[in-house]
């Protein structure tokens, strides 16, 4: 049976991308034609490979089974290729983060490990996303919120971040005390979506707000994250993803009372193995020296302690 290493490609990004018509258009293709060479490759492997629905497809179980041998062999041609003209492949350790802890992941982890002995790529996705790129083999190690546990993926709590309120020092209400929701509640907001808990808080400022402006929620905390720094908003976010600009005075904390008491589990998932996987190892092991940092920092985290 012969099988092109193209359409091998194709199933990938299929996966991956979860929509035959995003694969057709990276390729300049018709939706067709995706389909046929799908259904070419169903019928050389025996096994149907994704299930249709109205938003997209997902993989079969049989296709998940298949991915890690389509994405070795490809890897396995690259690296050949490299090695013909000379510069011989490295290991390769494929990351990925929710949006809102790409700068305080990735930037930490490729300083430590950047004269590691493999190379490393960043990618960015919501838990869901990222947990289904852990089964499928297109990501090694990520980096996501708590989540109800998937066979075969392995979760450790890196850090408990609380949700705080920040604002630019220059805000008229930078080194007040005593604050409450009322002084809030007519202020230009814009949270970060952090979770359920942050639509039952806009609610609330809401019923105490006399002014008749929306009250905004933004993702991810970057965008919220500028509002602050460059705009005069105040902002609800993760202490975790804005530790640095506190550290540095960019931004201040508020203390209000009758915040929501919530937080967000970072969390670290990776696919477990019986091959030995040295380049995945350190990764895991530096991933922890910086969980481990981020726990003893009571800017970043809700307790100074292993959680």
């Amino acid at each position: 049976m012969s099988m092109d290493l193209d359409d091998l490609q194709l199933l990938l990004d299929v996966a991956q991308l979860g929509s035959f018509s995003q694969a057709a258009a990276i390729r300049g293709w018709s939706q067709p034609v995706v389909s046929q060479r799908i259904a070419l490759l169903e019928h050389q492997l025996g096994s149907p490979l994704f299930r249709r629905h109205r938003r997209g497809v997902t993989p079969t179980p049989a296709c998940e089974q298949f991915l890690p041998a389509a994405r070795t062999a490809l890897t396995a041609l690259s690296e050949g290729r490299l090695a013909m003209q000379g510069a011989p492949a490295m290991p390769r350790i494929q990351l990925a983060s929710l949006p809102s802890l790409t700068s305080v992941v990735f930037s930490p982890l490729l300083m430590e490990l950047v004269d590691g002995p493999f190379e490393i790529r960043c990618d960015s996705d919501h838990s869901g996303g990222i947990m289904q790129a852990l089964l499928n083999g297109g990501c090694d190690i990520g980096f996501v919120l708590k989540c109800p546990p998937v066979a075969g993926i392995q979760m450790e709590l890196l850090c408990r971040s609380p949700i705080i309120v920040v604002a630019s020092p220059l805000h008229e209400l930078a080194g007040c005390r005593n604050l409450t929701l009322h002084h809030l509640a007519d202020q230009r907001l814009a949270p970060q979506q952090w979770g359920v808990a942050c639509d039952v808080f806009i609610q609330q400022l809401r019923r105490l707000r006399r002014a008749t402006s929306p009250l905004h929620a933004i993702q991810p905390a970057s965008a919220a994250r500028e509002l602050a720094l460059e705009h005069g908003f105040i902002t609800l976010m993760p202490a975790l993803a804005v530790a640095r600009d506190l550290e540095l005075g960019r931004l201040v904390r508020l203390d209000v009372e009758g915040l929501p008491q919530d937080h967000w589990d970072v969390m670290m998932a990776w696919r477990g193995g019986k091959r030995p996987n040295p380049a995945k190892e350190t990764v895991l092991t530096i991933a922890r020296k910086m969980a481990e940092r981020w726990r003893n920092d009571p800017l970043r985290s809700a307790t100074a302690t292993t959680p």
